[in-house]
C-alpha cells in the first residue's frame, strides 16, 4: 500500500516543521542553561566573598538607586537560597532539553524512513 506524493509531501513538511522547531527549541534552552550556570558562579563567587569578612562587617545590598544596610547572614542565606533556586533551574531545563533532543533525532528518524521508503 502507498501513500499518494500530496499526502507523503504534507507529512514530510510536518515533520521537517517540528525538527527545525525542536533545533530552534534546543538552542534555547542551551543558552537558558549557560545563563543560569553563569548566575550560580557568581553567586558562589559572592559568597565566597562575603565568607572573608568578619561577621561583624558591614553589608550593604543595591536597591533601585540605593544601597540598604544588611546583616550579613541575611546576605548569605539570600545567596543561597538564589543558588538552589537556579540549580532547580537547571536540572528543569535539562529534562526539557533531553525531551526536545528526543523529539528532534525521532523526527529526523521519521524523515529518514521516508526518504529511504521512496
Amino acid at each position: 500500500m502507498s501513500i499518494p506524493n500530496e499526502a507523503l509531501q504534507k507529512l514530510m513538511q510536518e515533520i521537517e516543521a517540528r525538527a527545525v522547531f525542536s533545533q530552534q527549541q534546543l538552542q534555547i534552552v542551551k543558552s537558558q542553561m549557560a545563563a543560569k550556570q553563569r548566575d550560580i558562579r557568581l553567586l558562589q563567587l559572592t559568597s565566597k566573598e562575603l565568607d572573608t569578612l568578619p561577621k561583624a562587617a558591614k553589608v550593604y545590598e543595591g536597591v533601585g538607586k540605593m544601597f540598604v544596610m544588611e546583616d550579613l547572614d541575611s546576605v548569605l542565606t539570600r545567596l543561597d537560597n538564589e543558588k538552589k533556586s537556579a540549580e532547580g533551574d537547571i536540572k528543569d531545563l535539562q529534562k526539557k532539553f533531553t525531551y526536545l533532543e528526543t523529539t528532534f533525532e525521532k523526527a529526523q528518524d521519521n524523515l529518514n524512513q521516508i526518504l529511504n521508503r521512496r
